[in-house]
């Protein structure tokens, strides 16, 4: 147990499948290096009054990485506690807070609707902590082609229900993409995703800067892909990504984009100043 955990009690408002679009996207993107991990550990920051979003990304995980550890990290002792009886074979409970109080170096920290009690001034030193703790960067070979990764730190924030989650994608050397998904059903136009832009970027959508500039681009781009709705909500957006990323630089490709995604290079939308 840390004797000072760092940061504060959240609402711990929780529900089952909250986190499923990124838990999904997390296997997808970074299950090859969970697989790679001699002991692959995943963190499971502020999960909250409920274990649940801890068990699922459990479940969610060993379907990429058969391996993984799970550690649901709580600040509120009572609510740690209460997920005790949770517990079983790869997944635990533990007090603590941002100085992620587990042992050795997380392949993955997980810190979904945690800091947005906190001011945007806060955020800059709260990613540097947490990506502090990931496991460190290290070469390895893909398909003959040498490339450096380490841990990852996903930290956003997302509607009561998951239908609406924006999300941002650190390394131990900063952040390094943003992604934006939706229940595509949903979803009357793509700026409708600003409400659920995390804390580092929730009061940037203004006019200057760019993550104001890049959800303008993407509503047009969804107002012209409109003739592709009577192909169904999917057909649409694969299009309007699809254009998108010829002045954007988009990460990902169409098996991303037909689950409602899409994935940005952080230092486009980057807040400026």
């Amino acid at each position: 147990m840390a004797p000072h955990p760092i940061g504060t009690v959240t609402r711990g408002t929780t529900n089952p499948n909250r986190l499923r679009r990124m838990d999904r996207w997390i296997a997808a993107t970074h299950g090859a290096q969970l697989r790679r991990a001699t002991t692959p550990l995943a963190v499971d920051l502020g999960y909250g009054a409920a274990p649940w979003t801890a068990v699922e990304l459990l479940r969610r995980l060993r379907t990429a990485a058969p391996r993984t550890q799970v550690v649901g990290v709580e600040i509120d002792p009572a609510r740690v506690a209460a997920a005790k009886p949770y517990e079983r074979e790869g997944l635990t409970f533990r007090h603590g807070g941002f100085e992620v109080a587990v042992p050795g170096r997380p392949t993955l920290i997980r810190a979904a609707n945690v800091l947005r009690q906190y001011d945007e001034e806060e955020v800059a030193a709260v990613w540097e902590r947490l990506c502090s703790r990931l496991e460190p960067a290290a070469p390895h070979t893909t398909g003959g082609l040498l490339h450096t990764t380490g841990g990852l730190l996903v930290e956003g924030t997302c509607d009561e229900i998951g239908r609406r989650h924006v999300w941002v994608a650190l390394g131990p050397e900063g952040p390094r993409t943003i992604t934006f998904a939706t229940r595509l059903g949903s979803l009357d136009r793509p700026s409708d995703l600003a409400e659920r832009l995390p804390k580092a970027l929730i009061h940037r959508n203004v006019p200057g800067e760019p993550v104001h500039a890049f959800l303008r681009d993407f509503d047009r781009a969804w107002a012209a892909a409109s003739p592709y709705a009577s192909y169904g909500a999917r057909q649409r957006w694969i299009r309007t990504v699809r254009a998108l990323s010829a002045d954007w630089p988009v990460r990902d490709g169409v098996p991303r984009w037909r689950q409602g995604e899409v994935t940005v290079a952080w230092q486009a939308l980057a807040p400026r100043g």
